[in-house]
């Protein structure tokens, strides 16, 4: 099996990328690397920061890998919480407080129209390259269901009734922005992996 490192320390994402991926290719943690220290996200688009995050890596472990970066973007808001949707609420990582914030703003809004959107930039001796997925739906008017994390509680994608907090894993890690995203990152290295 190949294996290549995801430059997360995320473990939901770990879990949900591997569940993508099957048992084609091995996610090896950052951990495992030996790179503890917090990865720069400092860029102001969604796609700068997965670049950031994978060149980090790249560059100063000297690892074959990829890294991505997800925002919420929300019509009525302009587009926010966008890049900085994991620290919406302020710099801890909260999505419970993210979430009452995102509620609280959109209270009133006739348009509750959203988008999540993934970027995966991978990065290896011999190729720069990135990925994207996005899917559209709603906002809830309140939290609903108990799975995933994030704002999964709030999102409802377009065609089904059920937020990606109450769908079944299976179903949420087969339609989501991650999962069209990495999908043409497996599509993508099962065609590296092929030439050789």
């Amino acid at each position: 099996m190949e294996a290549i490192v995801f430059a997360t320390n995320n473990k939901h994402k770990i879990e949900e990328i591997q569940a993508i991926l099957g048992n084609y290719i091995r996610i090896i943690p950052l951990s495992e690397t030996g790179c503890t220290e917090e990865i720069p996200e400092t860029s102001l688009t969604i796609e700068g920061n997965a670049v950031q995050k994978a060149m980090y890596v790249f560059e100063k472990y000297h690892v074959g890998c990829f890294a991505d970066d997800t925002g919420l973007e929300v019509e009525a808001l302009g587009g926010r919480p966008g890049v900085k949707s994991a620290r919406y609420a302020g710099p801890g990582h909260d999505f419970d407080a993210n979430v009452t914030k995102l509620l609280k703003e959109l209270q009133g809004q006739l348009s509750r129209r959203a988008r999540f959107k993934t970027v995966i930039s991978l990065v290896t001796r011999d190729h720069e390259m990135i990925f994207e997925g996005i899917i559209n739906g709603i906002i809830t008017t309140e939290r609903r269901g108990k799975g995933g994390f994030g704002y999964d509680p709030v999102f409802i994608p377009d065609g089904y009734e059920q937020t990606f907090a109450e769908m079944p894993a299976e179903l949420k890690n087969a339609i989501s922005h991650r999962a069209i995203a990495t999908r043409k990152l497996v599509s993508f290295l099962q065609e590296q992996y092929n030439k050789k």
